[in-house]
């Protein structure tokens, strides 16, 4: 096991063979979650990954030790759902041990964030981000196969009333569905002091039933909310970060993610560990590099960390760009890996890699 690196300024920065860092860690802590929605994991059952694979928090800040020599700052917590994995605020403390990692962060649904919000806030952990796609209740029935829209709405109160500041909403826009809450949205973030970011559904998983009319582009969201709202500002350039910013007239910020129609990956400084440890480079990735053999197997911290950095120092992965040029033969039709190849493998599967 990696020595402890809390009290230590190594920072070996690496950067890709398009010279973008490694900066930022997505980290999965399980493939479970307690919804089904239409355009992650519409199935009632899965593949799922075996216990014994799984991680045990030591190991993944383990393993973000060895990302943080390199240059991350940034971990993000995802899932599946997250706080589906027991006691998550002792990872949240054993991560910002390390000095270097500047912000862990949380990906939530938000059903169970009123019950560990607190815990979550006393543990250190800097900012919360709720998936929010609807307003009506009804419809989050129908898109999450769950009657869990209460729940939501009271862990979304439960931020605020904590001492979390900076909340973000993120909403998938998606054609024929919730294209009429696009203001509604917005003023509902207002209420909350948060910034709604919506995100052009992606042609991720395959079970998602993805096609391109099902597209809320960038430019439809701004044009209905111009309508709405009067002239809208971009403001200046997103650098890493996965959303452009814009202002309304009132001052109030708002985000769009347009990964299918305007892919960012020039700037993509993200990568993905899974909760079994297996790393990706790409979200739309077909492979993964494991981390969890040559950590169970008490390689030296070093031959670990030169895994990383050649990989890193190899990367090609333009996964978005790549999907967006097949619009020009005609062969972005549906999601990117066939029904049958992701149930042989949950790797595949966005929930698995903390899409």
């Amino acid at each position: 096991m990696k020595e402890d690196s809390s009290h230590s300024d190594l920072v070996e920065g690496v950067t890709d063979a398009f010279g973008r860092p490694l900066g930022s860690l997505r980290l999965s802590v399980t493939d479970r979650c307690n919804l089904r929605c239409k355009y992650c994991m519409p199935e009632e059952e899965y593949v799922w990954l075996p216990r014994e694979d799984i991680l045990s928090f030591e190991e993944m800040a383990t393993l973000a030790g060895y990302f943080a020599d390199l240059g991350v700052d940034k971990v993000r917590l995802t899932g599946g759902e997250p706080l589906l994995r027991r006691d998550l605020a002792r990872l949240v403390r054993l991560l910002l041990h390390d000095r270097r990692i500047t912000e862990v962060a949380l990906t939530t649904n938000g059903v169970l964030l009123a019950e560990y919000a607190q815990e979550l806030y006393d543990a250190g952990l800097n900012r919360v981000t709720v998936s929010l796609d609807t307003l009506r209740p009804e419809r989050f029935r129908r898109l999450t196969g769950r009657d869990e829209f209460a729940r939501v709405l009271e862990g979304i109160e439960s931020v605020g009333k904590t001492g979390f500041t900076n909340l973000k909403l993120d909403t998938v826009a998606i054609r024929g569905f919730n294209e009429d809450e696009l203001s509604p949205l917005i003023e509902f973030a207002k209420h909350y002091q948060a910034e709604v970011r919506f995100i052009e559904y992606m042609d991720v998983g395959g079970a998602n039933e993805w096609t391109m009319d099902k597209v809320l582009s960038q430019d439809m969201i701004l044009d209905a909310l111009a309508r709405r709202y009067g002239r809208i500002t971009a403001l200046p350039e997103r650098g890493a970060a996965p959303a452009q910013q814009f202002c309304l007239p009132d001052g109030t910020i708002f985000g769009i993610i347009p990964s299918t129609t305007i892919p960012f990956c020039a700037q993509c400084d993200r990568s993905r560990l899974t909760a079994d440890g297996l790393w990706y480079l790409c979200l739309y990735a077909g492979s993964g590099v494991d981390l969890r053999k040559p950590l169970r197997m008490n390689e030296p911290s070093d031959q670990i960390r030169e895994i990383i950095r050649a990989v890193w120092a190899a990367r090609r992965d333009r996964g978005a760009e790549e999907r967006k040029a097949l619009e020009r033969v005609g062969l972005r039709a549906g999601g990117l890996i066939d029904i049958d190849r992701l149930r042989e493998d949950p790797h595949l599967e966005m929930h698995a890699r903390g899409g």
